[in-house]
């Protein structure tokens, strides 16, 4: 038996990979990326909220986040929005990396791992 699913797979990519109960959630930046930090940032963690919904998870669940700024002086803008997201208590393992990203109007991605809710 295959242990590994996938779910909104493309030919490059899956949105999420689901590996026994963890899940690995493909790297997600906001739509509005015409926005400031603030805005992108919620915009992206919607985003994570959908996919963790759909696989059967939430925030709560998160183990690991990998966060990549496209210029550091956001950090506090985003920590802004993350700090408000993040259920107290539960707080992941995470990174803040500054990285060059996808397209140059994207100022923030984020990569997540999470467990299924038991």
């Amino acid at each position: 038996m295959n242990a590994i699913s996938r779910m909104d797979t493309t030919a490059r990519m899956s949105k999420v990979v689901i590996h026994h109960d963890t899940l690995y959630l493909c790297g997600q930046v906001a739509d509005s990326s015409d926005a400031a930090i603030g805005p992108q940032t919620a915009d992206m963690l919607a985003k994570v909220d959908a996919l963790l919904e759909k696989a059967g998870s939430g925030r709560d669940q998160i183990l690991s986040a990998t966060i990549y700024l496209r210029d550091m002086k956001d950090f506090d803008g985003m920590n802004a929005v993350w700090d408000a997201w993040i259920p107290q208590g539960h707080a992941p393992a995470r990174a803040c990396v500054e990285a060059r990203l996808a397209r140059p109007e994207l100022l923030v991605e984020v990569s997540i791992v999470a467990a299924r809710q038991g």
